[in-house]
């Protein structure tokens, strides 16, 4: 057999192109599907706590105690109803229907003018850690505010602090989750169109045909792999125009950088589902090992939605070995920092050593396969 031959490449894309266009299914799997992942977990997901339900007793029915409350509720994070007796508060927590309750003592305001300490009680439903952190950092900025409105701004410390966030300053939870969304949706798009479409070809026993031409392995690789590497691309500018378009999505660095890591990640994505599907050969079990290894890693294992320093140390060594831990820190740090090659130095060259591993490894077993 002669070397490699580029054309009989082409003829095997030209023929996956056209099996491509017969198959709707892979169509709308490439080109629909970011667009309904990015557009509902995009306004799904939200790490920001709003309106949370405050039940207010207040036992000084003073002007002061009445300022306190206006201010929880103008600080926009918090739903405040009267209620009527402590009793009552406590039944409020207990059955869910308020998740913070704000007990104003008496001589609230006699106190606030005398110069003495003013009681205010806040009690909160810790059954949701997470929530309630995120209400008790909300409560520093309400402290300010009623500092400032009870006692003016004579009453105000001296020295203040102000907080400026770098990077989004609005701390604008979409900004945090698209870049994710990237993530999940190139890495699953390329390793279930590259399981899908080369098990589909051993299950039907189209590949004994191409085992009886004088087709090499990598021809039949590059070939099959093609079309899929154009669908993926595409389906990532679609990603780029919703986040960019409907979520309003800064991009602070380099685009050229941007896509020649999303280049890496998805020749590591396409050579993993090579190998799913060498060792499946069915569809159904294909699909199935595309979801756990694609999907799962991406959502919960590569920072999207749990930091990795937040994990036990066992799990951070374990994530460095999945693709889309690093790929996350390059969109994050491309298109919310501006970081540069050198900044990602680190998670690049581990990209490109996983995208060459996982490629070698792929075109390996599949030309054992092809040739026992």
């Amino acid at each position: 057999m002669k070397g490699f031959d580029l054309r009989r490449a082409l003829s095997i894309a030209r023929k996956e192109v056209r099996h491509v266009n017969r198959d709707p299914f892979t169509l709308a799997l490439a080109l629909g599907l970011p667009v309904i992942l990015v557009t509902f977990f995009g306004f799904a997901i939200d790490f920001d706590v709003r309106d949370v339900r405050l039940a207010l007793y207040d036992r000084d029915r003073s002007q002061a105690s009445r300022a306190l409350a206006e201010v929880f509720s103008a600080s926009g994070y918090f739903s405040v109803t009267p209620g009527e007796h402590p009793e009552a508060m406590a039944r409020e927590l207990d059955s869910e229907r308020a998740a913070a309750v704000l007990i104003i003592e008496p001589k609230f305001a006699g106190n606030l003018r005398a110069g003495r300490t003013a009681k205010a009680q806040l009690l909160l439903d810790g059954a949701d850690n997470t929530s309630a952190s995120t209400v008790l950092g909300y409560l520093l900025g309400v402290q300010r505010s009623a500092m400032r409105k009870l006692l003016g701004e004579g009453g105000a410390p001296e020295i203040s602090l102000k907080t400026r966030f770098l990077f989004n300053p609005e701390l604008n939870t979409r900004w945090f989750t698209v870049p994710g969304l990237v993530v999940i949706v190139v890495g699953l798009l390329s390793i279930m169109l590259t399981a899908l479409t080369v098990a589909k070809e051993w299950e039907n026993g189209s590949m004994e045909l191409l085992l009886s031409t004088p087709v090499r392995p990598a021809e039949i690789v590059l070939g099959k792999l093609s079309p899929y590497v154009a669908l993926v691309l595409a389906a990532l500018l679609i990603v780029y125009g919703v986040a960019r378009l409907l979520f309003k999505m800064p991009f602070a660095g380099s685009h050229l950088l941007f896509f020649g890591a999303s280049l890496l990640f998805l020749f590591t994505c396409l050579a993993q589902g090579l190998l799913i599907s060498v060792a499946a050969r069915q569809q159904q079990i294909a699909m199935q090992f595309s979801i756990i290894s694609g999907l799962l890693p991406s959502m919960l294992l590569s920072g999207f939605i749990f930091p990795v320093e937040s994990m036990p140390v066992f799990f951070q060594y374990f994530t460095m070995i999945l693709p889309p831990r690093w790929f996350l820190a390059v969109t994050r740090g491309i298109m919310l920092k501006d970081m540069g090659p050198v900044e990602l130095a680190v998670p690049l060259l581990v990209l490109l050593g996983m995208s060459v591993l996982l490629t070698a490894a792929a075109t390996k077993r599949f030309k054992t396969d092809l040739e026992p």
